[in-house]
């Protein structure tokens, strides 16, 4: 069997999504400096090579503009991509309702859905959740790898750190309200502890939308079996990350297999139903002179989206069943985003 050609038509005839790419920093930062269509020119034939249906953009902060400028440089995230997005002659879409999810997979165009990587720009105001959420954002992750008002993060390694906390009685409040908004709630980068509260405190489907197996790569970032099991309990679904760092890709080891190794694992824990694509590419930030500190050179285990082909075809080598790839590549995240828009 050509497993190649299977995947590249897998691909291009089923829903393709990616939970996580810090899409609008980037586009915002390059825009200060003068460029313009960051879409069309750096990713758009990446993602029509793939058959990408849905990029979930995230809204990062970097420490250096904590506190002051939170709010400000997410709306100016936001501006900066919605500025681009028109700039791709209707091919790519900024996503808020069901009625537009359906219509971008109909019609095989690129949606975009907008999610916080971090809630630090509502502060400790909880009605600004209603304020984003005209804005088009409809998920969030509550933390990035620190403290806010309304959890803890993980460290990506061990850090000399005093107690830690789970949800803060702001946090409680607030995935109450994005419950009751239908904002889907993230939880990578958010510690044990705040995990097992999401469990105590919702009712509905979650997602991790770039985590990886603990058991494979023992980082706080990556997810336990017991994990794993209730996001599956839940009807979540975990997005694999391709950084090599929190897949643990080790040096001259073929970061594709790796990558299937965490969802082979998964698959076995819980089935397919309940794992997807979260890429976290990085490579565009170390290119540039608008790279984040912490990102290295040659960071990802895909060069581009182009290559979520190869993931798809080694995940059919392994006896991954066409409709089980179906589900993997994007079938699963579409489920959770139909069931959470409006």
């Amino acid at each position: 069997m050509n497993f190649k050609d299977l995947a590249f038509n897998l691909h291009k005839n089923n829903v393709v999504v990616d939970t996580h790419l810090d899409l609008a920093g980037e586009i915002y930062n390059r825009h200060l400096a003068g460029e313009k269509e960051v879409i069309k020119n750096k990713y758009l034939n990446n993602f029509k090579k793939a058959g990408f249906n849905i990029i979930v953009s995230s809204l990062f902060l970097d420490d250096i503009f904590l506190p002051e400028m939170a709010l400000r440089m997410t709306l100016g995230q936001i501006s900066a991509l919605m500025e681009d997005v028109e700039t791709c002659n209707g091919e790519v879409v900024l996503i808020k309702t069901k009625e537009q999810l359906k219509k971008v997979v109909e019609e095989n165009k690129i949606g975009i859905i907008l999610s916080f990587e971090g809630l630090e720009p509502i502060g400790n105001d909880i009605k600004m959740l209603k304020i984003f959420y005209e804005l088009g954002v409809r998920a969030a992750g509550l933390v990035w790898s620190r403290r806010n008002y309304v959890a803890d993060g993980c460290s990506f390694s061990p850090v000399e750190e005093g107690q830690k906390g789970g949800l803060t009685k702001f946090g409680v409040n607030v995935v109450r309200k994005m419950e009751e908004m239908n904002m889907l709630i993230d939880v990578s980068h958010l510690n044990d502890e705040g995990f097992w509260d999401i469990i105590k405190f919702t009712n509905k489907p979650f997602i991790a939308s770039h985590s990886n197996v603990r058991n494979i790569h023992s980082r706080m970032r990556n997810l336990t079996d017991d994990q794993i099991k209730a996001i599956a309990d839940r009807n979540g679904v975990i997005g694999i990350n391709a950084y090599k760092n929190i897949a643990g890709v080790e040096e001259g080891e073929d970061p594709i297999k790796k990558l299937a190794d965490h969802i082979e694992y998964m698959v076995n824990l819980v089935g397919a139903k309940h794992v997807g694509y979260g890429f976290d590419l990085c490579n565009n930030f170390y290119d540039s002179e608008l790279k984040f500190k912490y990102v290295a050179h040659n960071s990802d285990s895909l060069s581009s989206h182009a290559e979520a082909v190869l993931l798809t075809e080694e995940l059919l080598k392994r006896g991954i069943t066409e409709e089980d790839a179906k589900l993997i590549i994007g079938g699963n995240f579409y489920r959770v985003f139909s069931d959470i828009l409006q």
